[in-house]
């Protein structure tokens, strides 16, 4: 059965990458959350999306240009309002959290514009400090940071992002060690999940927000989807599956 990850917390309901937004998606039983991460000037794993702050807080700046003091100053409630002050958490903040559920969690390492230094290794030894490594599924844009973390950790599963189709995309994933695809949604098709599955690697397309393609991704059989209302995508998935 596919997994429904909550992509960035409930973002289409809730401010993405927030607490509030990832207590949602446990709320409402979503299968994993997905947050993006990125270092704080003082070298704290902070959680959020964009390299600047200008788009999902009040305030304006490189988040690599921040100590993580600075960044918590910050409110980060995005276009929900009325869910009052949600400061940017920091990855040590959700790993705790994750502690009591059983979320899966796909992190998402955002150094492909900004080349954080040790990154990985500090993703890495959080992970490690919560004993996660069986719940954690590390991706990112930038494939050498996969090979990275798959050098570091073989033991915890790693997934290339990309936006465009590829040709044969196994034969390069597995030279990364990688164990999933998460391509942009409208590359996928049928014949290309079962190409995938039959060379033993997962497909998790994202972003669907759109009933008939997350039903259309559901009869594909893929893995997984990340979509923004994952409350929505659990009726769907059921109703799907219930028609298969």
């Amino acid at each position: 059965m596919a997994h429904i990850f909550a992509h960035r917390g409930s973002a289409g309901t809730h401010p993405e990458n927030t607490m509030v937004s990832f207590m949602e998606a446990e709320r409402v039983q979503a299968d994993g959350i997905e947050l993006d991460v990125q270092l704080a000037k003082d070298g704290v794993v902070v959680v959020i999306h964009d390299e600047t702050v200008n788009r999902t807080t009040d305030g304006t700046g490189w988040v690599g240009q921040m100590t993580y003091r600075q960044l918590r100053k910050l409110n980060a409630n995005y276009e929900f309002k009325q869910y009052g002050f949600c400061p940017i958490p920091s990855l040590q903040e959700v790993l705790e959290w994750v502690q009591g559920n059983s979320l899966l969690i796909n992190i998402e390492l955002k150094n492909n514009l900004v080349p954080y230094e040790r990154l990985e290794e500090k993703t890495i030894e959080l992970v490690e400090r919560y004993r996660l490594a069986s719940r954690v599924i590390f991706s990112s844009f930038n494939h050498e940071s996969m090979a990275t973390c798959r050098t570091l950790a073989p033991h915890i599963e790693t997934a290339l992002l990309y936006m465009e189709k590829l040709h044969q995309p196994w034969n390069y994933a597995h030279t990364l060690r990688a164990l999933a695809l998460h391509p942009y949604h409208p590359t996928v098709d049928r014949s290309f999940v079962e190409a995938a599955h039959a060379n033993d690697l997962l497909v998790r397309p994202f972003t669907i927000n759109k009933e008939e393609r997350m039903k259309t991704m559901f009869q594909y059989k893929v893995n997984g989807i990340f979509t923004d209302f994952p409350e929505k995508a659990k009726h769907i998935r059921e109703k799907t599956l219930r028609s298969l």
